[in-house]
């Protein structure tokens, strides 16, 4: 049997059907358009320009996610940190006010009564040394011996001022700068002259406000006293070790433009003052004439 014939459908109908109808491969689904990363609004500005062709389709956009909040973490601590601080204190309030308060001392202290009786004495001046020290040190010093006449190269009695004492020595501003350094105050010297011998005595007093001024100043003497050669020495009697010495030289002393003569010395120190005693002569000294002088010259300290 033969098929019926279909009607006659107008031209062009089909093919502008074929044309408005999205094919089928190219139709997104439902489904898919909401499970896309982003949800349906992702694919908005996606859509087929109109009069496109199916080949002309623009690429779809990838969805970008936005920045990540940051600093939350942060707050979180600080805010755990500043509580915590506050409830720290308040704690530490709490506990103290419950306890009962410290009882301070009182400022004014008790009177203390008044000793009865007399005051006691003061001690007389041959057990008080500064009495004696602190008065005329040339009536501490020596007397000149009969016989013997005033130095005419040291001359006589005399005070000694820091700068006169310093230039007695070999470098006198090292002497100036070590002599206030232990507090120098004064000094006083007589010499003498007795034939050919020449003999010198030195009391320096010091102030000893900070230090031992005339210990380290015997002590400084008799460390490079040491350190010369050639002397015999022995300690003087009733000083102690390190306190005082004598010293003899076994050899003449030798300056140009000078005779060569021989030396003896002795240090010690009592007090606040310092014993410079030097001996000059132009043949040997003999360990007596050193040791006597400088025994006698520390009775009077």
């Amino acid at each position: 049997m033969d098929e019926p014939e279909r009607a006659h459908e107008p031209e062009g109908t089909e093919t502008a059907e074929r044309k408005d109808a999205p094919e089928a491969d190219e139709a997104p689904e439902a489904g898919a358009a909401a499970d896309a990363p982003g949800g349906p609004d992702a694919w908005r500005g996606t859509e087929e320009p109109q009069g496109a062709e199916p080949g002309d389709r623009p690429e779809e956009r990838v969805p970008v996610p936005g920045p990540r909040r940051r600093g939350r973490t942060a707050l979180l601590v600080g805010t755990a940190a500043v509580l915590g601080l506050v409830a720290g204190t308040c704690t530490g309030y709490l506990v103290q006010a419950d306890r009962e308060p410290t009882r301070l001392p009182s400022l004014s202290q008790p009177v203390l009564p008044r000793a009865e009786g007399p005051a006691p004495a003061p001690l007389p001046a041959a057990q008080d040394r500064r009495i004696r020290t602190d008065g005329d040190l040339f009536e501490l010093l020596l007397e000149r011996p009969r016989g013997a006449r005033e130095s005419e190269w040291l001359g006589g009695e005399g005070w000694m001022d820091l700068v006169e004492y310093a230039s007695t020595y070999e470098s006198p501003a090292d002497a100036f700068g070590h002599s206030a350094d232990l507090e120098f105050r004064r000094a006083a010297i007589t010499a003498w002259e007795q034939g050919d011998r020449l003999v010198e005595i030195r009391l320096v007093q010091y102030r000893q406000e900070e230090q031992l001024g005339a210990r380290d100043d015997v002590d400084n003497l008799l460390y490079w006293t040491d350190e010369e050669r050639h002397n015999d020495s022995w300690p003087l009697p009733g000083t102690g070790d390190g306190v005082g010495r004598a010293y003899t030289g076994t050899r003449p002393v030798t300056q140009p433009g000078f005779e060569p003569y021989y030396e003896a010395k002795a240090f010690a120190w009592r007090g606040d003052i310092a014993m410079h005693l030097w001996i000059a002569d132009s043949e040997a000294i003999p360990r007596k004439a050193i040791m006597d002088l400088a025994e006698r010259q520390l009775e009077r300290l």
